[in-house]
């Protein structure tokens, strides 16, 4: 309260805002505005529950709108699982980026569809350094970033934001890392904010088509893929100007991807 005080006296022309993952505590009702860190998808629930969860925090200060202050989910760019349905475990070994990728496309579809919320910030940017963190089996490191620590490699939901967010033109097929795929049957996603992509499976058009959460996702249901080797090329004519995005995914039978990952660090400790 004190410190409140002190900014308002200080620079009497500007809100004063704190942050806060624990409802209903004093602190939270000092500051004129209030942040929420909520992570629906990472560390509790389905990443759906996002716009409930932005609704339920708008309640908790008298419908006068909040921020999110944090929201997000980690992954290891070397870990993959197709079609993942729920998240894993958060103080676990195994985080696959395509749950990411799914938490952030619905987290944000919650967040940008709730005109109270009059801000909101992705946690984080890049993979950072945490001492004592056991997480996602690299030691030290918090990897809910959108880009890896070396700032190198960017994730799927990098290319998310953008698309969503950016000028410059984006048409980007997801799930590149992911090569080896453990079903025949899948699922395409594209992300492109230049129109409605044409996508190919080994030279042939696909069809069916379908918006997900937001102008700038395409999904195509029910893909069966060939065999080994299969070449994936989303391509769309935007101002006269051809852009095109190339993956290769191979399909050899059948595989649990976490499993085997568990197997394998269970045995050589890496």
């Amino acid at each position: 309260q004190e410190l409140n005080e002190v900014a308002h006296k200080e620079d009497p022309g500007r809100l004063t805002v704190a942050a806060a993952n624990v409802e209903n505590r004093p602190e939270n009702v000092i500051t004129d505005i209030m942040a929420y860190n909520t992570y629906p998808g990472w560390y509790w629930a389905q990443p759906s529950i996002m716009k409930s969860s932005v609704a339920h925090w708008n309640r908790l200060v008298g419908n006068k709108g909040i921020c999110v202050s944090e929201y997000g989910a980690g992954a290891n760019i070397w870990h993959h699982q197709q079609d993942v349905q729920s998240a894993p475990k958060t103080d676990g070994i195994f985080h696959p980026e395509e749950w990411q990728a799914i938490v952030h496309e619905q987290n944000y579809r919650g967040i940008s569809s709730s005109d109270f919320v009059w801000g909101s910030f992705v946690w984080n940017m890049f993979d950072f350094a945490v001492p004592t963190s056991k997480r996602g089996s690299v030691d030290a490191r918090n990897m809910k970033g959108m880009m890896t620590f070396d700032r190198r490699i960017k994730k799927d939901s990098y290319f998310w934001y953008k698309a969503n967010w950016s000028k410059e033109p984006v048409l980007y097929l997801t799930q590149r890392r992911n090569a080896v795929r453990e079903k025949k049957e899948t699922s395409i996603t594209v992300y492109s904010n230049i129109g409605t992509p044409k996508v190919y499976l080994n030279g042939k058009e696909l069809t069916g088509v379908r918006k997900g959460y937001t102008d700038v996702h395409y999904i195509f249901d029910k893909v069966v893929l060939d065999d080994g080797k299969n070449i994936l090329k989303a391509s769309l004519l935007h101002q006269g100007k051809e852009y095109t995005d190339e993956i290769e995914w191979n399909y050899n039978g059948e595989c649990n991807r976490e499993a085997d990952f568990l197997e394998h660090k269970k045995e050589h400790g890496s």
